[in-house]
């Protein structure tokens, strides 16, 4: 089902999209995120070019893995947010951990938001079931989106096993149907 004309477009929201992330020997790092930022990167660069909404989230976990004051924090530099385009920090899996976050989240109607980045089993589906909660509508863009390594078993199998479950409190689809149609499906 497409948005209406009249709908405010749908938020981009690009998820801890932080060196942490592609730094080999780090706890936390995605083994298949290069393909998930190169989807990520396509979406952003869409919706820049449209003037759309933009939000990033950066992780700020007060933790001995994934210390605040380390460059490894920082944004991927494709993906740093430009003026205008909106950032919270969250020290928490869910973006929800930011008040900054929940405020803006409360005082927008039609919310729409588009999920991407990194952290798929932590960050976005916390934030995705926070949302669902709020009856905030969010929708996973499969393939620009990453998890890390599960300590056993398949990665494919892990992330899609995730995949599933945020489909029971989000919508999913893969970037070039949302591409295709410039941003404009409804979730």
């Amino acid at each position: 089902m497409l948005a209406s004309i009249t709908d405010d477009p749908s938020i981009l929201v690009c998820a801890d999209l932080q060196v942490e992330y592609l730094t080999p020997g780090r706890r936390h790092v995605i083994l298949d995120g290069e393909a998930a930022t190169v989807h990520c990167l396509e979406l952003l660069t869409l919706w820049r070019t449209n003037l759309w909404p933009v939000m990033h989230l950066k992780r700020i976990a007060q933790a001995a893995w994934f210390n605040p004051a380390s460059r490894l924090t920082d944004w991927i530099a494709e993906a740093k947010p430009r003026p205008g385009e909106m950032t919270f920090e969250h020290p928490l899996p869910s973006a929800y951990s930011s008040s900054r976050f929940v405020d803006y989240m409360s005082n927008i109607r039609n919310v729409r938001c588009i999920l991407v980045g990194f952290s798929l089993d932590e960050t976005i589906l916390a934030t995705a079931v926070d949302g669902f909660h709020r009856s905030h509508r969010y929708q996973i863009v499969t393939d620009a989106v990453a998890c890390r390594q599960p300590g056993t078993g398949d990665a494919a199998v892990y992330k899609q096993s995730v995949v599933n479950v945020i489909g029971n409190f989000a919508t999913v689809h893969a970037s070039a149907e949302l591409i295709r149609t410039s941003g404009a499906i409804a979730v």
